[in-house]
C-alpha cells in the first residue's frame, strides 16, 4: 500500500469510547475519535474529537477541529476550529483559529485566538 493510502485509510478511522467506559490514561490517533465516556489524560489527534453529551474528560486536547457537546475540564488546543454546542461546560482555556458558541453553552475560562494575517482596512481620506 503506497504511503498516500495508508495515511487516507488511518485518517478516516473513527475511535469511539462508548458511555460507561472510564479510562485513565492519554490517547493518540491520527484518525476521528469520539469520546461519550470518561477520560482523565490527554488526547491528542490529527483529526476531529467529539465529546458527546454524555463525555467527560479532564486533561488537555489537542487536535484539528472539535465538537464538544459534554464536559471539559482542561486545555483545548485546536489549531482550526472548536463548536461549543448548547450542551457544553467548558472550564478552562482554549487556543484556537476560530470558535463556535451556541446558546445555552457554559464556558468559564480563557480562550486564545492567535492573529490571523488580514488585510489592513482602508483608509478614510476627506
Amino acid at each position: 500500500m503506497a504511503r498516500e493510502q495508508e495515511q487516507q485509510v488511518a485518517t478516516s478511522n473513527i475511535n469511539r469510547i462508548c458511555q460507561g467506559t472510564e479510562i485513565v490514561g492519554n490517547i493518540k490517533t491520527t484518525g476521528d475519535i469520539r469520546l461519550d465516556g470518561i477520560l482523565e489524560g490527554n488526547i491528542v489527534s490529527t483529526g476531529k474529537i467529539v465529546i458527546g453529551t454524555a463525555g467527560k474528560t479532564k486533561g488537555e486536547i489537542n487536535c484539528r477541529t472539535a465538537d464538544i457537546f459534554g464536559f471539559v475540564d482542561g486545555l483545548l488546543d485546536v489549531s482550526e476550529i472548536v463548536n461549543l454546542k448548547a450542551t457544553a461546560n467548558i472550564k478552562g482555556t482554549i487556543t484556537t483559529a476560530k470558535i463556535s458558541i451556541e446558546a445555552g453553552a457554559v464556558f468559564n475560562g480563557t480562550c486564545t485566538m492567535p492573529e490571523q494575517q488580514a488585510s489592513p482596512l482602508p483608509s478614510k481620506k476627506g
